[in-house]
């Protein structure tokens, strides 16, 4: 065991008996922690019981049922999955004793932009508004009910909820066709968009309704369907909303 040691180089030698004393040391000081720095059973119990001692500050959505009918509204409503508690503030102590604490009551129109103000990262179909153009000065409430925020009138066209889109197709070859020539549109859509969603086109032939040679689109530029692309959909390599022409 001397010889092979002799034979190591110093240089090593010296990193394996640091690595052997951080190792060691290591091990000195778990030996020396209590038992609730190591134990992550322990842990969890003391930071339940912590959280458990501190006050309670929110009553729950539930507890708003009882007395605010409201609450059976917006269940069934655009605001289902948002806490009462989300708009009215913590409500623990309105539960406790209704007529000597009040929730507050947002009625600026500052505090739905929060949610509602234009955001490109937000997902296709969520309502979003320019606060500066959509009824300017006047309160949301004045319009919405907060509990059931439907829209006072349905939007029609594409554009109000598809308006980046919308402007790509305005500068394309595709302009002149209506989204509908594409896309099947329930009523349901413009009602619930995230959840009843339009219809696209599930296979390259569709494309070549227009696209195909000998399809009777003459403006649009022709493709043999069962060579061109091979086994791909057309929209796997053209935007659609925007389709090159070369």
């Amino acid at each position: 065991m001397k010889k092979f040691i002799q034979r190591i180089p110093d240089a090593l030698q010296r990193v394996l008996l640091l690595f052997i004393a951080v190792i060691g040391i290591a091990f000195l000081v778990r030996s020396l922690l209590p038992a609730e720095m190591k134990d992550a059973g322990i842990q969890m119990a003391n930071t339940i019981e912590l959280e458990m001692a501190r006050p309670a500050k929110y009553a729950g959505s539930d507890a708003c049922t009882d007395c605010h009918e409201e609450a059976k509204l917006k269940k069934a409503g655009y605001h289902k999955n948002l806490s009462c508690e989300t708009c009215h503030g913590a409500a623990k102590d309105h539960a406790d004793n209704p007529t000597e604490s009040k929730p507050r009551l947002p009625r600026m129109r500052e505090f739905c932009s929060g949610c509602h103000i234009y955001n490109p990262s937000r997902p296709s179909g969520f309502p979003q508004i320019n606060t500066a153009a959509h009824n300017p000065l006047k309160a949301c409430v004045e319009c919405h009910n907060p509990h059931d925020p439907r829209p006072s009138t349905v939007p029609q066209e594409c554009s109000a909820c598809h308006a980046e889109i919308a402007h790509t197709k305005a500068l394309s070859p595709h302009v002149q066709l209506e989204c509908t020539a594409c896309h099947a549109v329930p009523r349901e859509h413009k009602l619930s968009p995230r959840v009843v969603r339009a219809a696209i086109p599930s296979d390259r032939f569709f494309c070549g309704k227009c696209h195909a040679k000998g399809a009777g689109s003459k403006d649009a530029p022709k493709v043999e369907m069962l060579t061109h692309g091979e086994k791909y959909l057309c929209w796997q390599c053209h935007y659609p909303h925007m389709p090159e022409v070369q």
